[in-house]
């Protein structure tokens, strides 16, 4: 009798050991999230949808265009719904707490997702990256490049903690070289919604201010970047002065590729939308979440945390880190 070759017996094998795939056959999940106008946030509810299909579970999708009474409302209206878990990114972060106490009443679980719930007292579990961790990488970036110099200083939206989590961690490199007078902060403002448009009139008014003498930007996002670069280019500095990102969107990586953005910061939102869907089942089934142990305080108490890690992308790894991995086309970034 003839042996298999190997290889067939590796597929045979990995069939009989695979785990098969957690089914949730008609669950019912809501999802709201904040806004559809930004990349990155299309791609979570693509990557959601599609394992939602996968797995079987009737996901009701709510987008709230940056309107923190209209997200109360759309998830009142998934909570009537008779979903089990609800999936929820807050506009607002604080007043989202709101959301938390109208669930927990109704007895459905909540998955804060990328963005943290803020000053509720109830329990929810907090699905991100590292978001401090994403705030310490553009930090360090931008100090290794410019440790002595005049500083813009953008942080994301008010209203969302991460802005606050990502400004936190890069002043960790910031601060104190400016307490040594090594940097000059000529700015530090936070951008209402994270509008590029607000960014750029932000740097506008900074390069303005100061006679186009700007050594360094720090920008929390792809975004905010654009917005940013678009008023360091009507001066002739785009590619001059380097600047941070995050979320490697399409338009971000074209800039890092074409060097007018120095870096930005991948946060592979396929794997946080699957954990997502996982999580949620497992919730639905009266299943524990392991979170190793981690937390993230609320300003109330800690909020048990899944955390996946951030990765720096410049111009050296884009390849590697966002072609090759499939998120993003070869053709798209390095077009002419």
């Amino acid at each position: 009798m003839k042996r298999l070759p190997a290889v067939f017996l590796a597929v045979i094998s990995s069939f009989l050991v695979a785990p098969p795939l957690a089914q949730a056959k008609g669950v019912k999940i809501g999802l709201s999230l904040p806004t559809q106008r930004e990349e990155r946030w299309v791609k979570d509810r693509q990557t959601m949808e599609a394992e939602a299909k996968k797995r079987g579970v009737d996901l009701r999708v709510q987008v709230t265009d940056n309107d923190a009474s209209k997200q109360v409302a759309q998830c009142e209206n998934l909570i009537s719904q008779g979903i089990k878990v609800l999936v929820l990114a807050p506009h607002d972060a604080s007043s989202a707490s709101v959301i938390i106490d109208k669930a927990s009443k109704a007895g459905i679980k909540v998955i804060s997702y990328d963005r943290l719930v803020l000053d509720s007292p109830l329990d929810y579990y907090y699905l991100s990256f590292d978001n401090l961790k994403v705030g310490e990488l553009q930090g360090q970036f931008i100090t290794s490049k410019v440790s002595k110099g005049t500083y813009v200083v953008l942080a994301g939206s008010p209203t969302d903690n991460n802005a606050k989590l990502f400004r936190e961690g890069a002043m960790k490199y910031i601060k104190p070289l400016a307490d040594k007078g090594d940097i000059k902060i000529v700015m530090d403002q936070f951008v209402k919604d994270w509008q590029p448009s607000e960014a750029q009139k932000l740097m506008e008014q900074a390069l303005t201010a100061n006679s186009n003498k700007i050594d360094a930007v720090l920008a929390p996002n792809d975004g905010t970047a654009g917005g940013a670069i678009q008023a360091l280019a009507a001066q002739g500095l785009a590619g001059k002065v380097p600047i941070t990102g995050q979320d490697a969107e399409l338009s971000g990586a074209i800039r890092v590729a074409q060097g007018t953005q120095s870096m930005t910061v991948f946060k592979d939102t396929r794997e946080l939308g699957k954990r997502a869907i996982e999580m949620a089942i497992d919730l639905a089934d009266g299943k524990p979440i392991d979170t190793q142990g981690r937390t993230v305080f609320n300003n109330k108490k800690p909020i048990p945390s899944v955390l996946l890690e951030p990765v720096i992308v410049t111009k050296d790894n884009l390849d590697d880190v966002l072609v090759k991995s499939g998120y993003l086309k070869k053709g798209q970034v390095y077009r002419k």
